[in-house]
């Protein structure tokens, strides 16, 4: 393997960081760009049927930003904008945001798609990492500010007279592979020209395009730009991880952290390449630790339903949170614990989650504890202890526990397979007798 034609990430030098110190308290403003950056990014996109399906889902979970299209790409993107302004389908507290090309032409297209707008947030974005630059764009320094500030003017002059509430956000598209100090330069001199306030707020969206670095070394890029961005109070930051490395979520967790007020990324992480930031797993994450949300999760079968109807992808069953298996166990030892944590929970009353395994109680998303525990050859007294107990309301002796527990084992082992429940109740009934 070549592995020395790669270098490695360079670390944020001269910086004292004060975001290890932190704790995530609330949660953030997410924005969901499932039917932007995640429809781009299946073999057959989404026809506007599909997506105002998501649409009406993405509001019912609870998201108040929705990244909706791209609307100078598509006339598929352009008459699904239409279509949710001009029959009024948009929720009054929800932005709808759109992505938009620094590019005049581009530019107009994406307004004429907004026109009517009762809260739009136009996404403007051009790259701005060396060899974009040099090579694609064949551009100076100057020039590329030239092409965000020239664009940002062009994109206010076709907005000022939008009787909606207009915002402005602005990314450096290729961000994590930009230098720091010219990164700072052109969103700063992108700020110059909108000209936020605490009470007109402009958004700056810090992208992880190519997920290449750790976590911490983004979350050091993110506070080091807080430190250095024109007008912060004025400043919604705002944070776009992709999946390349396999840890967007820690990243998004870390950057949080580290100043940023919003997360954009999709269900379930879809997205081009690794994917992109899994936000159901972002919010879990933060659920877990007693943090509310602002997203209904107790709706995630549903939503799961809808995502792989509309997708036409699967989601994996051990998906942290939402998977089919994710709370299942079939080792003997495991089962034990969880069986007596679960008991200790409902006799107790005891007001705080702590069972073994168990990161969240399977209740809170509508499932029950009789798919908790599954039995086959590895399982133990404590699973078939357990099954019994859920469907007979039985409590076994220790002694008949052990006793059933290798009867179940040995069927299992010559069947070599997991048993069902009928089996096991069937096997329990006949032993019983």
């Amino acid at each position: 393997m070549s592995f020395k034609k790669y270098r490695q990430y360079p670390i944020v030098k001269n910086f004292i960081r004060t975001w290890p110190d932190n704790q995530i308290t609330q949660a953030p403003i997410y924005c969901s760009v499932d039917l932007r950056d995640g429809n781009q990014a299946l073999v057959n996109p989404m026809g506007i049927k599909q997506k105002l399906e998501y649409f009406n889902t993405l509001v019912k979970m609870g998201f108040k930003q929705i990244e909706v299209s791209f609307p100078s790409a598509s006339q598929t993107d352009f008459d699904f904008t239409r279509k949710l302004i001009e029959e009024n389908l948009i929720p009054d507290d929800v932005s709808i945001q759109i992505l938009i090309p620094a590019k005049k032409e581009l530019i107009q297209k994406s307004v004429e798609a907004m026109e009517g707008v009762k809260n739009g947030i136009f996404h403007l974005y051009n790259p701005t990492n060396e060899f974009q630059k040099r090579v694609v764009f064949r551009k100076s320094d100057e020039e590329i500010i030239s092409m965000a500030v020239e664009s940002m003017k062009y994109l206010k002059e076709l907005t000022k007279d939008f009787e909606g509430n207009v915002i402005y956000q602005y990314s450096p598209e290729s961000f994590s592979q930009t230098n720091l100090n010219f990164a700072s330069e052109i969103c700063n001199a992108v700020i110059d020209v909108v000209n936020p306030s605490i009470e007109s707020k402009m958004i700056i969206n810090l992208p992880n395009t190519l997920e290449a670095c750790t976590a911490n070394i983004y979350a050091d890029r993110i506070e080091w730009m807080c430190n250095n961005l024109n007008k912060r109070e004025a400043l919604i930051i705002s944070v776009h991880p992709h999946n390349d490395r396999g840890t967007s979520v820690a990243s998004a967790e870390l950057a949080v952290l580290a100043g940023a007020n919003k997360v954009e990324g999709t269900l379930f992480g879809n997205g081009e390449r690794a994917g992109n930031l899994d936000i159901v797993n972002f919010a879990f994450n933060i659920y877990s630790q007693g943090i509310d949300p602002k997203l209904d999760l107790s709706i995630i079968d549903e939503v799961k339903k809808m995502y792989e109807i509309n997708t036409s992808l699967k989601i994996d069953s051990r998906r942290p949170f939402v998977g089919d298996m994710i709370f299942t166990a079939f080792s003997g030892g495991h089962q034990d614990a969880i069986k007596k944590g679960i008991d200790f929970y409902r006799n107790s009353n005891c007001q705080e989650w702590n069972v073994p395994y168990l990161p969240i109680d399977p209740k809170d998303i509508k499932r029950g504890y009789e798919d908790v525990i599954r039995i086959n050859s590895q399982s133990g007294k404590g699973g078939v202890s357990f099954i019994i107990s859920e469907f007979f309301k039985e409590k076994l002796t220790k002694d008949e526990a052990i006793k059933f527990g290798i009867l179940v084992k040995e069927e299992s082992d010559k069947l070599q397979r997991e048993l069902s429940k009928e089996e096991i109740i069937g096997l329990y009934k006949r032993n019983k007798k």
